[in-house]
């Protein structure tokens, strides 16, 4: 750790706010083709559970769908501080683990999921239409939880990643592309955070 990280580590530290407890992060598929591209994402892992956080989400999103089973195989190997759940457009079971991975399953097409399974609950009489609320939403979607934090690399634009559940998300955006992300991007980004008053929505 360089003199300056050193710095940054320790303005997080003396930090009267608490960090992000769930970062989320926002990549591309051309991302992990770039050399030292899963080096990086473990050590990002890593960074993330040393400085406070007790989850986080990995979003990749692809052009092509047929490299997702491969993405798939290479990010389930990934050496991560934490257990890992990776999900796909195609395996949609509820994911519960420290480290999340979503693989081009986006924010559009998995809050449609949960309307539908809503509607067929409402059409076999299992739920009442006037009874729907927040919760039941929130217990249909694959990645549940709000993330405090989104660190989007590379480019200052949203994504279809966790569109329900970052409506009250802090948003950080760098240009730093991921394979020049480095602790200090990552401290940055937290003490970004941590600087903020939240609000969410009021």
């Amino acid at each position: 750790m360089g003199l300056y990280d050193r710095y940054l580590a320790l303005r997080h530290r003396l930090h009267d706010e608490a960090p992000p407890r769930h970062v989320a992060l926002v990549i591309t598929e051309r991302d992990l083709l770039e050399q030292g591209a899963y080096a990086t994402l473990e050590d990002v892992l890593g960074w993330a559970f040393e400085y406070g956080a007790e989850r986080v989400t990995v979003s990749v999103s692809v052009l092509d769908e047929a490299v997702v089973d491969t993405l798939a195989r290479e990010l389930a190997e990934v050496d991560s501080p934490r257990r890992v759940a990776v999900r796909t457009p195609e395996d949609t079971a509820r994911a519960d683990a420290p480290v999340r991975v979503n693989i081009g399953l986006g924010g559009k097409r998995e809050f449609a999921a949960a309307v539908r399974e809503i509607a067929e609950a409402v059409e076999a009489g299992d739920l009442s239409p006037e009874d729907v609320d927040e919760a039941d939403i929130e217990e249909r979607l694959v990645f549940p939880e709000e993330p405090d934090l989104v660190v989007k690399t590379g480019a200052e634009r949203l994504s279809d990643f966790l569109i329900w559940q970052s409506v009250y998300s802090e948003l950080y955006f760098t240009d730093v592309n991921w394979r020049d992300f480095r602790l200090r991007d990552y401290l940055r980004a937290v003490l970004d955070y941590q600087n903020r008053q939240r609000r969410f929505g009021r």
